[in-house]
């Protein structure tokens, strides 16, 4: 098989796990980049799958703020941002090169999270010192594994919203941990071997599929119940979870 067809059957790949994992993601604000992450991360080298990933999935997460913009709870984000603004420039003068093991390591565990006792950790979005550490430690979460979504969940657990607010001010702290993988990561898709590898179209097309997906996860989340969106979702993170966790195991073993 030649390296032009491998491309194009990667491309392939890609734009339809970006349509379909933003289907998921549409629906319960999360579950869906954690699956994308760990495809890139198999397709592509590791910093590149960040870098890609967070392009992709800014976009997703910015027309899911587009279209439930009504629901944002906007005064929860100012500290949130400039904790996850201290996250960057952290990593930005600490040298650490992410792996696959790291990443995969990083999927798996953090499912675990949506399982913790609501009175271990009594969080609240609101509450400026919990977002401002959510928004550090979301971030550099980000930065390692590419995702971060079962952290975010946490700043919720205390706080009365609504599934549809929940999901678009989500979406906007998601957008936030994008945007610092495109600022640490983002220069490596501009190399010869990445536009070879993710020509300029395949990543233009990723991103409409998964605009796509979120207006199609966001017309199954109308119709679904708050219990049965709070219910589900869990699950799904930790079958997806655990798959990932086998994955590091098997490459920390190799």
């Amino acid at each position: 098989m030649t390296e032009r067809r491998k491309a194009m059957q990667a491309g392939i790949l890609i734009i339809a796990a970006a349509f379909l994992t933003s289907i998921l993601s549409g629906v319960f604000g999360m579950a869906g980049g954690l699956v994308f992450m760990g495809l890139l991360a198999w397709l592509l080298p590791v910093t590149t799958a960040l870098a890609l990933h967070g392009v992709i999935q800014f976009a997703s997460n910015a027309w899911r703020i587009l279209l439930h913009r009504a629901h944002v709870a906007w005064p929860v984000l100012l500290w949130f941002g400039i904790g996850a603004a201290a996250a960057v420039t952290f990593f930005s003068l600490v040298i650490f090169v992410p792996t696959r093991f790291y990443v995969f390591l990083g999927l798996g565990l953090m499912p675990i999270l949506v399982w913790l006792p609501e009175r271990w950790l009594a969080l609240d979005a609101t509450n400026r010192w919990h977002a401002l550490g959510g928004g550090f430690v979301s971030t550099g979460l980000a930065l390692v594994s590419g995702v971060s979504g079962p952290v975010t969940d946490l700043l919720f657990i205390h706080t009365k919203l609504g599934r549809h607010q929940v999901v678009a001010t989500k979406a906007v702290m998601q957008a936030i941990g994008h945007a610092s993988k495109i600022l640490v990561y983002g220069s490596l898709l501009l190399s010869a071997s990445a536009r070879e590898t993710i020509p300029l179209p395949v990543t233009a097309i990723a991103v409409l599929a998964s605009m796509g997906g979120i207006m199609v996860g966001g017309a199954i989340l109308d119709r679904i119940s708050d219990a049965h969106f709070r219910t589900s979702r869990r699950w799904i993170v930790t079958i997806i979870g655990a798959t990932f966790l086998l994955q590091a195991i098997q490459i920390a073993l190799a």
